[in-house]
């Protein structure tokens, strides 16, 4: 029994309680957290900016995921669906491509009549706050609804009202910069034509845009693993196709190939970029922050220290795949308690450091660690990570059923957290997704 569980909820007013709660984001997450709600009995709103549901996965939709099926499916989730004849596919079987995890598991979930007919797509929200009321002002605070801010597919403003809300926007489309600062890269304007985001399709719809080329791939967790070891594959077949690791650590420490690790297929991505690395397909360029970016003729020279020296390395394409923070924009006039480091909720980041834990090794957490002091409000998944590169989506079902038993106010279920994760080794989900 903590003191977060002694503070009494407040009182909802009969408007509040007939106010659908607002989630936003329908990515794995989001429709886990609406699957949750229907089962409850809990109206809900689901505001996704992306043309269809779960928008972030299907730009990566190409790679694959290191977990098994049975790790990738909300239990909710299943409930509805096998209530209407489906099956986990392949449960003990290798782990899906994020287009696969789309097309096998949460396309059908989002068609279900309860959350399809509850489902706003391009519906882009820009901002939370309560009904009237900026973050300074306490007075009735709890009891006023939110107000979730909305912008249409026709570029209309929309103010929503909702009881709670569930911020579940993942952070895929909010990178980390190509500088070692984490500030914009100076001169970055100047070369943006020339800089891809994390995970392309290197070997599909991308191949054009690498094939001939040099390709510097700037980050040391598993998307860069992905996007190197496609591009060696592509040197092999396209003369003229250099690959180029940078690096601003010694070693990437985080790309793990321990053959103690339970996710088999995340230890051999590891084996297989030493190996890489070890035969010349991959060139290194370890201890190498970059500061400044800038045009060289038809190519990109990016500048920067090395080993106390200012160095510089001339490409053609630059991947960015350096990890994801969470846009905190949208949140301006809401009270969240967020940790100074890695800004993730306050009580959540102890059990989350990177410097400490893997995927694995995270603690069981619900609804008190996700709590801030604005009552009915929480951010789940890949978000309540913050810069935290170690979610797994098993992780995120099991927040969001607590956090919707504490909507419901079912205190007892609410508490009551377990989790079983895969072992072992450092995930870098990086790549804006999830192991």
């Amino acid at each position: 029994m903590t003191l977060l569980d002694l503070t009494s909820r407040a009182a909802e007013t009969d408007r509040l309680a007939s106010l659908p709660v607002a989630i936003i984001g329908a990515g794995p997450i989001g429709l886990a957290a609406a699957a949750n709600l229907v089962e409850r009995g809990i109206d809900f709103v689901v505001f996704e900016a992306g043309d269809d549901v779960a928008a972030s996965v299907r730009a990566w939709g190409h790679t694959r995921l290191f977990s098994p099926w049975k790790h990738l499916v909300d239990p909710a989730s299943r409930r509805l669906l096998e209530a209407g004849g489906w099956r986990l596919p392949h449960p003990e079987g290798s782990a899906p491509t994020g287009a696969e995890l789309v097309d096998g598991y949460l396309a059908p979930l989002a068609k279900l009549e309860q959350i399809a007919s509850r489902v706003r797509l391009g519906a882009r929200v820009t901002g939370v706050a309560r009904e009237g009321m900026d973050r300074t002002r306490t007075r009735s605070r709890a009891v006023t609804p939110f107000t979730v801010r909305v912008r249409t597919p026709g570029g209309a403003v929309e103010d929503v009202s909702a009881r709670a809300v569930v911020d579940a926007s993942g952070t895929y489309l909010s990178p980390n910069p190509l500088s070692s600062s984490g500030l914009e890269l100076s001169g970055m304007a100047e070369i943006a034509d020339a800089v891809v985001p994390a995970l392309p399709d290197v070997l599909g719809r991308d191949r054009a845009r690498f094939a001939g080329r040099r390709v510097t791939v700037v980050g040391a967790g598993h998307s860069a693993a992905n996007t190197l070891l496609a591009l060696t594959e592509l040197a092999r077949e396209e003369p003229g196709t250099t690959v180029t690791w940078a690096i601003r650590n010694t070693r990437a420490a985080r790309v793990s190939s321990s053959p103690d690790d339970e996710l088999a297929d995340r230890a051999r991505l590891g084996g297989r970029l030493d190996r890489a690395v070890a035969d010349g397909r991959v060139a290194l360029l370890d201890g190498f922050e970059i500061v400044r970016g800038r045009r060289a003729a038809e190519a990109v020279e990016l500048v920067g220290h090395r080993r106390g020296e200012l160095v510089s390395h001339i490409t053609d394409v630059v991947v960015c795949a350096t990890g994801f923070r969470p846009d905190l924009d949208i949140l301006r006039e809401i009270r969240v308690e967020l940790d100074e480091i890695v800004e993730a909720p306050k009580r959540l980041a102890p059990l989350i450091d990177p410097n400490v834990h893997s995927c694995g090794t995270v603690q069981p957490h619900g609804y008190r660690e996700l709590s801030h002091p604005e009552q009915g409000f929480f951010i789940v998944g890949m978000k309540s990570y913050g810069r935290a590169p170690t979610f797994l989506l098993a992780t995120g079902y099991e927040q969001v059923r607590s956090v919707t038993s504490w909507l419901a106010g079912d205190l007892g279920a609410a508490s009551t957290v377990n989790l079983t994760l895969p072992a072992t080794g450092v995930c870098s989900t990086d790549g804006g997704g999830c192991c």
